[in-house]
């Protein structure tokens, strides 16, 4: 909720243009994603929206969060990928952190129980709002991906992490190891640099320090370090895996398992230190023979 009409307006623009960046260019069905804004979804004339542009949007309250969460609930199966996002206001109590909606705000608690009553294993959960560090302990666990635009409840001012997020998804620029896709941590990276240098160049000290964490410690870190990161690297909001498979189960099976493989080693990664030299070693050619078999099933599937 934007809380006055600038915001409002702001906040409605970013949303829809998140809409349309994920089903009009991403891949993502129109059906499976829904869009809940304060304010008309076609924004303004400042905004660069005509009516015709407007998403077919809900009023974005309490009643219509939990819907959301209905109908993922329904459409969703154990390998689905769920992406919620969040951009508006925030607050923060010293008690509890919430995401302010019309009427009744939910809590960061409110959003895990309602991840935690989906059936898919993975979720990308990023909170663009102020105050929204306190949203990582939550809503962390296992197969969970939580980005947030603070590094805690304190930081209140309102923030300008949702545009460079949802630019990075679009942006060449973002694809750091030039596999022409851009991973989450990949447009984590990009839209943290650009907040920086946002207020750089504004002369402005930072109010807001985005988190990342996946590995289900409960602990954010504002890049990839202390474990977090590993999955966040290998997985894509785009409909790449989809269309490779193309119908076929078997080479859906197989993307699935490369999957599996590329996040078991960068998991590894993060373990070296912590493991005996031969150890590690041995485990990741292990990994990377493995991964290998899969990509030479994959690539003989597609002939």
């Amino acid at each position: 909720m934007g809380g006055e009409e600038g915001y409002t307006r702001k906040f409605t623009s970013q949303a829809t243009r998140l809409y349309d960046v994920l089903t009009s260019q991403l891949g993502f069905d129109a059906k499976n994603v829904t869009l809940l804004t304060e304010g008309s979804p076609a924004g303004g004339p400042e905004d660069g929206a005509s009516e015709s542009d407007a998403a077919p949007a809900r009023r974005a309250n309490a009643e219509e969060v939990r819907k959301a969460f209905e109908t993922f609930k329904s459409a969703a199966n154990p390998e689905s990928m769920v992406l919620v996002v969040l951009i508006g206001h925030g607050s923060f109590d010293n008690q509890q952190a919430k995401f302010n909606l019309i009427g009744r705000d939910l809590t960061a608690k409110d959003y895990a129980q309602l991840i935690s009553s989906l059936p898919n294993k993975r979720t990308v959960f990023v909170d663009c709002s102020s105050s929204s560090g306190d949203f990582v302990k939550p809503l962390s666990g296992e197969g969970r991906i939580v980005l947030t635009a603070t590094r805690g409840g304190n930081e209140q001012n309102a923030t300008v992490f949702a545009d460079h997020f949802i630019a990075g998804l679009l942006d060449g620029a973002a694809d750091a190891d030039k596999n022409g896709r851009v991973s989450v941590l990949e447009s984590f990276n990009y839209a943290t640099k650009l907040t920086a240098d946002w207020y750089k160049e504004k002369n402005r000290l930072a109010t807001e320090h985005a988190l990342i964490d996946d590995n289900a410690d409960g602990t954010g870190h504002e890049e990839a370090t202390g474990g977090d990161g590993a999955i966040a690297k290998v997985v894509y909001l785009d409909s790449k895996n989809v269309t490779e498979a193309a119908g076929d189960a078997e080479l859906g099976r197989l993307i699935k398992e490369r999957q599996r493989y590329e996040e078991e080693v960068e998991k590894l990664k993060t373990r070296k230190s912590e493991m005996k030299a031969e150890d590690y070693e041995a485990e990741l050619e292990r990994l990377l023979v493995e991964l290998a078999k899969v990509n030479q099933q994959i690539k003989g599937k597609q002939k």
